[in-house]
């Protein structure tokens, strides 16, 4: 059922005023895909910039019937549909862009030196934040402490987030912020590390982690909005005409909602809403909002089930491999989970479920099994998202329950080094398993997750086809029988994508009728070495039949 709609016009961020007269883009490379899901080619395509609509894709007979329209010039380039991100964080992203990058540096050591850098550069910042690190690059692999930090920044608190958004690391000033000592418990989903005197080390596992950062001064509106241009700027770029922004509270919601109004959106979101957010209640009594231009669709919660691999806060129906004694953490309890499952569903949203280990993803199916029909599933078009490490005897059960994976094929190229032994050999055969959930039926809704892992979709299509890593490592690549083709891994980002948003008719095709958001890229992905898939580079970014980014401007 649809309703609050509200009507909205493109967003017009080129100079000039849409042209009275269909736009033929001719000598193109293209691909789409027809309503079977099935690869199309074309060298030519006919949209209308007014309406931002696709008119008609094909070869000489496109040609004939638009002799008339204004006619651009692809110049050979490949042309794909604007390519969506079925599970990213848009506000972290451009709050990202804006703090200490701690991605990929190898040490602890050269950690901290980058913060103490990144501090000297901010000296009026009341907080130094950062985010990237990863103790499974550094030699010891282990957590880290409070010691180098307070050698490094003494005067102020210092908090560090881990690169999946799973772990936070801070110094002795930020615990003495929040009020943290021995005496502290750990809330229900969170672990605070501690020291063999049971002193906290500085490091803070899921629900642990809003001790330190509910004292951190809250960014304003204007903050806010700030961060979501450069987030909007980052993503054209890269060629991402859409986003499902996965857990979005009251305030940010709002924002999204001022800018769809002003026609201020330059691309198109789909927001999960955070069962988190205390006004869900309202949202959910609300109902649906389905935007008629699909700019701002908000019909779907963000679920919270568990916790990341790399902290080992991932629930696990077994010990980890690595940790015996530990199974993980329950971000979410299981009668809350029941609750908010039953109260999103019966509110006709859409319920997406973050499950990273085993047992999460089993409590998940088990609640979609018990509290919908078969056929409120078929119509609900449920999500687990990340469905990362699953039981194998569980995997069938997504197809028989009509629940999406939505998966990030980037998570596996990441994890690769530390899986194997977090899990044991055994429990691999049912993790990043996307062979296993095509081939029997399953729809993959792509995404990347980021900012946990970088935004480049094009990093996706690779990590999908070849489970390597950029160094061409490991050879063969990692649990290859699991691997896409080039066709599925293009889906999961666009037509599959936008099923899991319940657009598949509007967007991820360029079939006519479907919105004209499309790319122009430097390699046709189909004729290169799939080695070289996350090196392609987007030329020209086009959403709603506008122009929203041109790579030679740029330079």
């Amino acid at each position: 059922m649809k309703h609050c709609k509200f009507a909205l016009l493109a967003s017009l961020l080129v100079s000039g005023a849409a042209s009275a007269d269909p736009v033929l883009l001719h000598n193109v490379k293209g691909y789409g895909f027809n309503t079977d899901r099935e690869l199309v080619t074309f060298s030519a395509l006919a949209f209308d910039d007014a309406s931002g609509k696709v008119l008609a894709r094909g070869d000489a007979a496109v040609h004939k019937q638009f002799s008339n329209a204004r006619k651009l010039d692809g110049k050979g380039k490949t042309l794909l549909p604007g390519l969506i991100d079925g599970h990213g964080h848009m506000l972290g992203l451009g709050e990202y862009l804006n703090q200490a990058d701690l991605r990929g540096i190898g040490s602890e050591q050269a950690t901290v030196a980058e913060v103490a850098r990144f501090a000297a550069s901010q000296p009026q910042a009341p907080w130094v934040v950062g985010r990237g690190w990863n103790q499974v690059l550094w030699d010891n692999k282990a957590f880290p402490d409070k010691s180098l930090l307070d050698e490094a920044v003494a005067d102020r608190p210092v908090w560090l987030v881990r690169i999946d958004a799973h772990a936070g690391w801070a110094n002795s000033k930020a615990l003495a912020a929040a009020g943290i000592n021995k005496d502290t418990l750990d809330p229900p989903g969170g672990e605070i590390i501690r020291d063999a005197n049971g002193n906290p080390t500085g490091v803070f596992i899921d629900n642990a982690m809003q001790l330190v950062q509910q004292k951190i001064p809250a960014p304003t509106s204007d903050d806010k909005t700030a961060a979501l241009q450069l987030a909007f700027e980052h993503l054209l770029a890269l060629g991402i005409t859409s986003v499902h922004d996965a857990g979005v509270d009251t305030g940010l919601a709002d924002i999204y909602q001022q800018l769809a109004e002003t026609n201020q959106l330059p691309l198109r979101l789909y927001a999960m809403l955070s069962a988190k957010d205390p006004e869900l209640g309202r949202w959910l009594e609300q109902g649906i909002v389905d935007d008629p231009q699909d700019w701002l669709d908000i019909r779907s919660v963000k679920i919270y089930g568990d916790g990341a691999l790399g902290s080992r806060g991932a629930a696990l129906l077994a010990d980890y491999s690595d940790q015996p004694g530990q199974t993980g953490l329950l971000v979410t309890q299981p009668d809350a989970l029941t609750q908010i499952m039953q109260l999103t569903m019966d509110a006709g949203f859409q319920a997406n479920v973050h499950a990273i280990g085993d047992r999460a993803n089993r409590l998940a199916l088990d609640r979609f099994e018990q509290l919908a029909t078969a056929e409120q599933r078929l119509a609900g078009r449920h999500r687990i998202e990340h469905a990362q490490i699953v039981s194998p005897n569980d995997i069938p059960r997504f197809k028989t329950l009509h629940v999406l994976p939505s998966m990030q094929a980037v998570h596996a190229t990441s994890d690769k080094n530390m899986a194997g032994d977090r899990l044991g050999v055994a429990r691999l055969r049912g993790a990043y398993a996307w062979r296993s959930f095509i081939d029997q039926g399953s729809i993959i809704v792509g995404g990347s997750d980021f900012p946990v892992e970088l935004a480049n979709p094009f990093h996706g299509l690779h990590a999908s086809v070849t489970r390597q890593d950029q160094q061409n490592q490991p050879e063969g690549g990692w649990l290859p029988e699991q691997r896409l083709t080039l066709t599925e891994a293009l889906r999961s980002f666009t037509v599959d994508a936008a099923y899991g948003a319940f657009q598949e008719d509007t967007l991820g095709t360029l079939a006519p009728g479907s919105w004209a958001d499309f790319i122009l890229v430097d390699q046709d992905i189909f004729n290169i070495d799939p080695s070289q898939l996350w090196q392609v580079l987007p030329q020209q970014t086009w959403v709603h039949g506008q122009q929203k980014y041109n790579r030679n401007a740029q330079q």
